[in-house]
């Protein structure tokens, strides 16, 4: 079997087993119009038909093009999917705190999508599928209780770059696999601009330091960018923190997350 052929296979008894343990039959999920949640979206699609939820929650920072490319998704994959646009919840906060930065903007965004989407999934009795990839949760590009938020993730062990290969496997509409990756989280927002180097360039180091243990002076020895791999190497340690349950202080014999699961 070709790699995204068996990738496909065991992503799809991933979710089926993984939802259905839980006795729930729903999902839900939001549909940015970009390759992430686009493979999400149609990796669930196959194993819940009709059972999934799309949701697409712009704001007044959104591109046309990302609800446009998330329509097209939604017509080619037959894709139930809704609009609940933040924008009224983010204008009110924003004309409240009149200070906000690019930072806190993008953070509250992704806050309130989230929220939008465990307030549909307690009313749906449907669990939020995440679709962070392993590049973002490594580097700790993504806000915490935002788009890191989910039940459960099908991508988060697919590197961004690995997430295009897959997208092209499974058909993702070409308006959404040849645009920047960008979270549309304000005007002009781009995510390789953000972290300074491209998605290629990053995951080729992450795999060096993550899946082949290979040291810093090794890498250094290989020819990399010095710069890019302490940048690398730093967010992944000062970034822990986003990708571990709150750490409970121990008190007892057994601790929920320590000694009780």
């Amino acid at each position: 079997m070709k790699k995204y052929e068996l990738i496909t296979e065991h992503l799809l008894h991933f979710l089926d087993d993984e939802v259905h343990k839980t006795g729930i039959k729903n999902v839900v999920l939001g549909l940015s119009g970009g390759v992430d949640s686009a493979v999400v979206a149609i990796l669930a699609q196959r194993v819940f038909g009709d059972n999934l939820l799309c949701v697409k929650m712009p704001s007044h920072y959104s591109s046309k093009s990302s609800v446009d490319d998330a329509d097209e998704l939604s017509l080619a994959f037959n894709l139930c999917s809704i609009t609940s646009s933040i924008e009224p919840m983010l204008r009110a906060y924003e004309e409240a705190n009149p200070d906000m930065d690019n930072l806190r903007r993008g953070n509250l965004s992704a806050r309130l999508r989230m929220s939008i989407l465990f307030d549909i999934s307690a009313k749906q009795s449907a669990l939020v599928l995440g679709t962070s990839n392993k590049s973002e949760l490594l580097l700790g590009y993504g806000t915490l209780y935002g788009d890191l938020a989910s039940a459960l993730n099908p991508i988060g062990d697919l590197y961004k770059s690995e997430v295009y290969e897959l997208a092209e496997y499974l058909g993702v509409t070409k308006s959404i696999i040849k645009k920047a990756p960008s979270a549309d989280l304000w005007a002009g927002q781009s995510d390789e601009a953000d972290l300074g180097y491209t998605y290629a360039q990053l995951d080729e180091v992450l795999k060096l330091y993550v899946e082949e243990h290979f040291s810093r002076e090794k890498i250094l020895e290989m020819g990399y960018d010095e710069k890019m791999l302490d940048m690398i190497i730093e967010r992944i340690f000062r970034n822990h923190f986003k990708r571990k349950m709150p750490l409970i202080a121990k008190l007892t014999s057994r601790t929920v997350y320590h000694d009780f699961n």
